[in-house]
């Protein structure tokens, strides 16, 4: 079994991205397009958090010459966004090979195991959010608190403006889904912004291998080998924030792999 995988904390700067702002204010760039097609229900939340995604995303566009859209059609598209049941996901990656499809809400542990190379999960597996609740359990037995993956009232590392950003945009209060959405064209959009380029197979490989992603997190989020992003959790019992996970004095507090299953499983 591999060691578990710990990335510092660190102050809230988008690393790399500066330096590619200031160059681009003194040359001239081609526009590059990046469509970003998203399957699912357009009402849902997790579309939500894409069209704010999508603003920052387009703002950072204004100054490297990349223009984003959110697009139906999967043809032709940089990355693939899916709000889908677990059956559909695996299809619809099956379908687009060498595509990043990035799953916002689909939990199924299977999913995880089955090591797809295009499938990339945002949202938190069901066995991450057990093993957030059973640590905070050792701390707090009888309980009923939950795991999730976002929360409207949380605030440290730039939280509160985002969820003030998403809440002005859309009406709505930030949810899981809406993170994921988010945070998935956030990650794909600075992915794009460092390589300078919108084709599928460079995008998928940089987020298997490169990502170290500003999730408003306080820590780099990445992705496992399987496929699943490392993140933390926070625990919310009865709709109110108590804590997060990795629980301190449980597991170190970097310790992202003490949360799910970290390798894939034949």
């Amino acid at each position: 079994m591999s060691p578990p995988h710990r990335r510092p904390r660190r102050p809230r700067v988008r690393r790399g991205l500066l330096p590619l702002l200031l160059a681009a204010s003194t040359l001239a760039h081609a526009q590059l397009e990046v469509p970003l097609a998203f399957v699912g229900d357009p009402k849902s939340s997790a579309y939500r958090g894409a069209q704010e995604g999508l603003a920052e995303a387009e703002i950072q566009g204004q100054f490297l010459g990349q223009h984003y859209t959110l697009v139906a059609a999967t043809a032709g598209a940089t990355a693939i966004l899916a709000a889908l049941p677990a059956a559909e996901l695996q299809a619809l990656a099956a379908n687009h090979p060498g595509v990043a499809v990035l799953n916002l809400t689909a939990q199924d542990d299977s999913l995880r195991a089955t090591c797809r190379a295009n499938l990339l999960h945002i949202a938190a597996s069901a066995q991450m959010l057990a093993d957030a609740r059973a640590q905070w359990q050792v701390g707090h037995p009888g309980s009923p608190a939950g795991a999730q993956v976002w929360h409207r009232s949380f605030e440290k590392y730039a939280a509160a403006q985002l969820n003030h950003r998403y809440s002005t945009l859309t009406g709505h209060p930030m949810d899981d889904a809406a993170w994921a959405g988010w945070a998935a064209v956030k990650l794909v959009s600075d992915s794009v912004a460092r390589a300078q380029s919108a084709a599928p197979a460079t995008l998928l490989e940089a987020l298997r291998t490169q990502l170290a992603f500003d999730g408003q997190k306080g820590i780099d989020l990445s992705f496992r080998a399987n496929g699943q992003l490392r993140q933390p959790l926070l625990i919310v019992e009865n709709d109110r924030l108590v804590g997060e996970a990795p629980v301190r004095g449980v597991a170190e507090a970097e310790d992202l792999d003490s949360l799910g299953v970290v390798e894939c499983r034949p």
